[in-house]
């Protein structure tokens, strides 16, 4: 199995972009520890981040036929692309949305996703240890297909 792991805006700040809210863990730290869940399942990893909504348009579209599957944290793009949202339909891959913070228990605009209903299923509100257990998730539900 061949994952993506895609971030979306603001997520190179992980560390230290408001750390009560997304913790102390670095993008790079995320980063490991996927390659080590990744490595543990037998599967291997492409990881990228991406503050642009096109770039990560075009990252989805580049995974079609060569990812098995996406982990896909697009941050506030989650509440406002609809780009994102038919990428990931156009993409025909199975994607879980990620988010480290719950959404539901922030500002009400974050409560609606515009990606969720092409999604597979939704993880958020585990910090960076969220980003292992959509790995292990996604692999399961692949195992299942």
């Amino acid at each position: 199995m061949h994952y993506l792991v895609l971030n979306g805006p603001n997520l190179n700040l992980l560390g230290t972009r408001e750390p009560a809210i997304y913790g102390s863990h670095t993008l790079a730290d995320i980063e490991a520890a996927c390659r080590a869940k990744a490595a543990t399942l037998g599967a291997t990893l492409d990881f990228a981040q991406s503050n642009h909504e096109g770039s990560l348009v075009d990252l989805l579209h580049d995974a079609r036929g060569k990812a098995d599957g996406v982990v896909l944290n697009a941050g506030a793009y989650t509440h406002t692309s609809v780009a994102l949202r038919d990428a990931i339909s156009a993409a025909e891959l199975s994607v879980i949305e990620l988010h480290l913070s719950n959404t539901h228990a922030r500002e009400a605009f974050r409560h609606v996703s515009l990606i969720a209903p092409v999604c597979i299923g939704v993880i958020q509100g585990f910090g960076a240890a969220g980003y292992p257990l959509a790995l292990d998730a996604l692999h399961q539900y692949l195992g299942r297909t």
